[in-house]
């Protein structure tokens, strides 16, 4: 079995976007993006298209079968390492969305590995990018085979990678993690600019020691309860999360990178009413 080659993920997604878009296998969702700022973040609000939404419905009708095991071999992107691939997101919102799947099945609602955190640096490190992984359904998670994914930065149309950058450099450290006073709900942010720096391996040992540790401090250590995790080559964010939804708005770990998306436009008009960040408050519970 090959591993990942060094410097050729980015190729291998390209080429194989253009590969799974002509064999009709990779459905891409079309939205409009609205910005929608709240205490000095832009976040970036994507609308489904009216015209494809039931398409779209259609197409991603929920399933009994993995898609996983076996997996499209028209989705297939890359061997990451023996105990993980890399495959395209068939129903993509953001181009190019990745996801880093176990070989074998485990739960989505596990706890993340030193395995799965070497296969989630040997991606960061390939391009500019924020992984992220939804555990359980609460968090947004709509697979129950484990798998963490990944996204191309800027998220947003800022100079930032992500829309909340900015936000979390004004973390206060206490020991190897903080948090910022500002945000409207429970969480932990680390910085890991040094462990970035390191072979996958070695990242990948300090980073499970650190998550755990994170966990523990905000009481989601014991499997199922339900968190998001969002990592980039700066920082690691962990947010707990007590809802899936803000009235009918679904809330993945993108939204705590400052991206949302909406069915239409009455769901656009409640974030605008309630305002982002109190959406994240809502599913995310209070400080």
């Amino acid at each position: 079995m090959r591993s990942l080659r060094t410097g050729s993920l980015w190729d291998r997604v390209v080429s194989q976007t253009e590969h799974a878009l002509a064999a009709g296998k990779l459905h891409r969702i079309p939205t409009r993006e609205e910005v929608v700022e709240q205490d000095g973040v832009r976040f970036v609000v994507r609308l489904v298209d009216a015209l494809e939404r039931k398409r779209i419905a259609r197409l991603m009708q929920p399933s009994e079968e993995n898609p996983f095991l076996p997996y499209d071999d028209d989705l297939f992107v890359s061997d990451i390492t023996e105990s993980h691939l890399c495959l395209l997101n068939k129903f993509n919102v953001v181009e190019h969305h990745l996801l880093i799947v176990t070989r074998d099945f485990e739960q989505q609602d596990t706890l993340l590995t030193p395995q799965d955190f070497e296969a989630m640096w040997l991606c960061l490190n390939e391009f500019d990018s924020l992984v992220f992984y939804n555990a359980g359904t609460i968090a947004g998670a709509s697979q129950t085979h484990k798998h963490l994914q990944q996204v191309s930065a800027p998220l947003g149309s800022g100079p930032e990678r992500t829309p909340m950058d900015a936000v979390f450099a004004d973390a206060s450290f206490d020991g190897r993690f903080g948090s910022v006073s500002r945000l409207p709900f429970a969480h932990l942010v680390a910085p890991v600019g040094e462990i970035a720096g390191r072979t996958a391996q070695e990242a990948a040992a300090e980073t499970s020691e650190l998550y755990l540790q994170m966990l523990a401090a905000l009481g989601c250590e014991r499997p199922p309860t339900p968190y998001n995790l969002l990592a980039t080559q700066d920082w690691i964010l962990v947010v707990p999360r007590c809802a899936e939804k803000y009235r009918s708005i679904s809330v993945n770990s993108l939204g705590f990178a400052g991206s949302l998306l909406v069915r239409d436009e009455e769901e656009l008009e409640r974030v605008r009413e309630a305002g982002p960040m109190n959406v994240l408050g809502e599913v995310a519970g209070g400080n």
